[in-house]
């Protein structure tokens, strides 16, 4: 049987994270969830556990398919996690993608001329 794995150090190693200290923020942040309850950087993950990670306003699932400790070439991930995140949270993301360019950044002041008048043929297209 393979060593214990610290839940942070799984993410890092699976690429849901880019760095292990960006995983152990999130985590202690109490954005990560095994089994419907916040976890600290030092739980262990077992294989088969639901380890659902939030970032921004979706929540990604993923089953732990095999225990990994150093970090992995992204074509062997698939090996070591599966995405069970649902259909409806992915739409959120999709959602947030085609709504994105519509929304100004605060404080960017008024429109420019250019842009009301992307903004209005774009509504009139539709």
């Amino acid at each position: 049987m393979s060593d214990p794995i610290r839940v942070d150090k799984w993410l890092w190693a699976v690429r849901v994270f880019k760095t292990r200290s960006m995983a152990t923020d999130a985590v202690k942040k109490g954005r990560v969830f095994i089994d419907d309850m916040a976890v600290k950087p030092s739980r262990v993950v077992k294989i088969g556990d639901v380890v659902r990670v939030r970032k921004g306003q979706v929540t990604y699932s993923y089953k732990v398919l095999q225990l990994a400790g150093k970090r992995m070439g992204a074509k062997l991930v698939g090996e070591y996690m599966e995405d069970v995140t649902p259909k409806e949270a992915l739409e959120v993301l999709e959602i947030q993608k085609h709504m994105g360019w519509f929304q100004r950044e605060r404080g960017a002041g008024r429109p420019t001329k250019k842009d009301r008048r992307d903004l209005d043929d774009f509504f009139e297209k539709e």
